[in-house]
Formats: structure tokens, sequence, C-alpha cells
């Protein structure tokens, strides 16, 4: 169990020793969030995320599969260049303006990654390329969680994945982007489509997968296959813009592997990833202290440590923390060495007016350079 004494409510937490730099950034998304709407509010965001002491922006460029911004890979693809909620405008392009000016960074954040619809049977891009479709078992579209999921082991549903991002890399000024709990990942139940079961006989002397997802093998082969979508993913950025940082924000370890085929510390391991937001989602001190302890425990290797500034759920639907649990978590973190989190998400910042920079981000700190260390 992890007890400290508490008094941080009362006054400042300290940041700690050592260099002052971190990560400290919010999610902004396009649900529950009318930023994106107007250059105006969008403007209003970052003066907001200044006032609270907010270095890095991950802005949500690709969810229920559109792009927010104007993508030549969408429009010749499925004929759907933009959410038309954003008709006119670049959202992408004014939010990395104006965040740019208050020396703000700004990731573009893949958020829906390899799913494709979220109860909707596929939504347009599986019925415009059924082959696309990951299956499970019983050869039916995977679903888990009410997200539908594209076949993100297909080298054509991959080229797809690579060259959303890489069109964002080319076009606009981002310092970096994101893949979280969807990119790259995929649902344990799938793989059972004909072109990933033909892959796998041809590595196993024509034997079938195992009819059981959860096989450890089986899941590990799968795993296999997205580290090296990873690294390819990794490479086509860096060949574009080598100061683009590619970072992830997964779901947490081992339930990552397990449930989404996502072993990100290989990633890290593998040099594939500059920066790691995992998402330690809780709603107590002591199961968030669990989550952080675990990270230290050998999940992150020392030399990698530098790259990892914990996601913290601030609001989800009308949930909120309570302002103890926010600065328990805080108190965690420093007490771990870590300067810096990332707010899942945006809008919570007007629930703590004063907050942040009377008791949270007290202290200026630079941006950490991630590509020379």
């Amino acid at each position: 169990m992890f007890l400290f004494s508490f008094g941080c409510q009362a006054g400042r937490i300290s940041s700690g020793e050592g260099k002052n730099e971190a990560v400290r950034g919010v999610w902004l998304t396009n649900v529950d969030s009318d930023v994106l709407t107007s250059r105006e509010k969008i403007r209003e965001a970052v003066a907001l995320c200044k006032a609270n002491g907010i270095n890095t922006i991950f802005m949500v460029t690709w969810n229920k599969a559109v792009t927010m911004h104007p993508s030549k890979v969408m429009l010749e693809h499925f004929g759907v260049e933009q959410d038309t909620l954003y008709w006119g405008r670049d959202p992408l392009a004014e939010m990395i303006e104006e965040a740019h000016k208050e020396n703000i960074k700004v990731f573009a954040w893949f958020e829906f990654g390899f799913s494709t619809s979220y109860n909707l049977d596929g939504g347009h891009i599986i019925a415009k390329k059924p082959e696309w479709a990951a299956l499970d078992s019983d050869g039916n579209l995977v679903k888990k969680n009410n997200f539908e999921w594209m076949n993100g082991f297909h080298p054509d549903v991959q080229k797809f994945a690579i060259d959303l991002v890489t069109e964002v890399v080319r076009n606009y000024n981002v310092d970096g982007i994101q893949g979280d709990d969807r990119l790259p990942a995929m649902p344990s139940e799938s793989g059972y489509d004909p072109y990933t079961v033909a892959l796998y006989k041809k590595q196993h002397n024509g034997q079938e997968p195992p009819a059981d997802y959860a096989d450890p093998a089986w899941i590990e082969w799968r795993c296999n296959l997205l580290t090296d979508f990873m690294g390819r993913m990794y490479k086509a950025v860096k060949e574009i813009k080598k100061d683009v940082i590619v970072s992830v924000s997964p779901s947490i370890h081992p339930f990552a592997k397990e449930e989404y085929l996502q072993d990100w510390t290989t990633w890290m391991r593998k040099g594939y990833v500059e920066l790691v937001n995992p998402q330690l989602y809780r709603y107590n001190i002591n199961a968030y202290q669990k989550l952080l302890d675990d990270l230290y425990s050998g999940q992150i290797d020392k030399k990698d440590l530098h790259r990892f500034y914990p996601g913290i759920l601030v609001k989800l639907g009308k949930y909120y923390p309570s302002e103890e649990f926010l600065l328990q978590m805080i108190e965690a973190n420093r007490k771990a060495g870590l300067k810096g989190e990332v707010f899942f998400f945006y809008e919570a910042l007007k629930r703590y007016p004063g907050l942040f920079k009377e008791k949270i981000y007290t202290d200026d700190v630079e941006f950490p350079d991630l590509l020379h260390r």
C-alpha cells in the first residue's frame, strides 16, 4: 500500500531535483469538447493551457474514421476528405499556429488507430473495403468494447495508417505524432482473416493458428507483427522529418499485450518510441500507485525513464477526480522523480480554476530533449 504524508493540499508540490524540463500535456479531443469548431475557441484553449502551465497539446487528428484536417489519403481511399464539421477550415493548422505562438508543442494524435467504427458494423471504411475487416475465429467482424476493427495485420491497412501519419508529418509543422491504445493495436480476438491465417501457415509448416485466441505463442506472434509495423512507422516518420517525435499512449502492461497485442515495452527497447504516456487511469491512489510501481519495477528500462510521462484521467463523462485525489497522483509522480504528466482531457482544466498554477505547476519547465538522449 502507498503511504505518504499528504501535505500538498495546503502548499505547493515540489517538482524535485535535476534539470527543469518535462512534458506537461493535455489530450484535446473532438468529443465532449467544442474547441476545434472555431479558430477563436482554439485560441482560447491555447491561452488556458498556457495559463495552467501546459506545454504540450496532443490534438486529435483521426477519430470516428475521419480526419480533422483535409486529407488527400482519405479522399483517394474513401472520398471523404475531412470531418464535415470542419469544412472550409483546417483545425490542425490553426492549432499549430496558435500553440507555437505560446511555445506550446503540438502532437498529432491518431486516436482511432486501426479501429473503424463505434457500434456501426464497420462504418464507411468496411463498407468500401470489406477485405480490410478484422475477423475473429467465427469469421465475424471483430468488435471489442463497442469498437469495430480494420485488420491491422494486412499490408494494405498498414500502408493506409502509415500514409495517414506521414501525410501529416510532411504537410504540417507538428512537433510529434502519437498512436494510442488503438495504434498500433489489435484486439487479441483478431487474426483469423484469410491474409493473417495464410501468413501464419506459411511460417508454421502449414499449421492453422490456434483456435484459442489467448494462446501465448499466438499472442506473441501477432504482437511481433505489430512491433514490426511500429518500427516501419517510426522509420517512415524519420525519413521525412527526423526531428518529429514518435510517441505512443498505450494501455497498461500486461493488459495492453494480452488484450490488444501492444508489446510497447519491446517497442521502447527497440528504439521505436521517443515518448510514452501509458494510460494510468485509476480511481483511487492505491490503484494508481500500484501501476506506477509496476512501471518502475522493470517494465521501462532505466535508460528510458526520461521518456516516460504517465497519462492521468481527469475527465470521463461526468467523472472528475476530487482535488485531493488529483493532487495525490501528482505527488506520487513527483516522488517517483517525474516532473510532468499528460491529462485526459483538456476540458478538465476548467474544473480546477487556479489549482494547476497554484499547486501543481508552480515552476516553469522546458520541453525535454527527447531526440538526442
